[in-house]
């Protein structure tokens, strides 16, 4: 009698767990979701709002001068625009060498 208790409490602990984790993990990603969803809001241009173009690099260009040139008519902040330019470039760091091109982002079509 007493195996028979212990099996059926630990059946019904096992079945508790198992649905604290249910309701843990449906938790988790609706409030992840509705988090990343809000981060995404948070920026001042939609992504289906911007613009890429190339610019060839003059001599003495460099990405905080850029940055400062073209963040204003993208919607990200100076530092945000350096880090958007290393990712959309494929750059690890930030040198750039005069003669290349960048490609930049803006959110007007007119504004360049």
């Amino acid at each position: 009698m007493n195996i028979k208790k212990r099996r059926i409490f630990r059946k019904r602990l096992r079945n508790l767990l198992f649905g604290c984790l249910m309701v843990l993990a449906f938790c988790s990603g609706f409030f992840g979701h509705s988090i990343l969803s809000a981060q995404a809001q948070e920026r001042n241009t939609p992504a289906s709002e911007r613009y890429y173009t190339c610019i060839r690099l003059e001599r003495g260009d460099n990405l905080w001068q850029i940055a400062s040139r073209y963040a204003n008519k993208s919607g990200y902040s100076i530092p945000e625009y350096v880090e958007e330019l290393k990712r959309m470039n494929g750059l690890d760091d930030e040198q750039i060498h005069f003669g290349e091109y960048l490609t930049i982002v803006y959110s007007e079509p007119g504004e360049l």
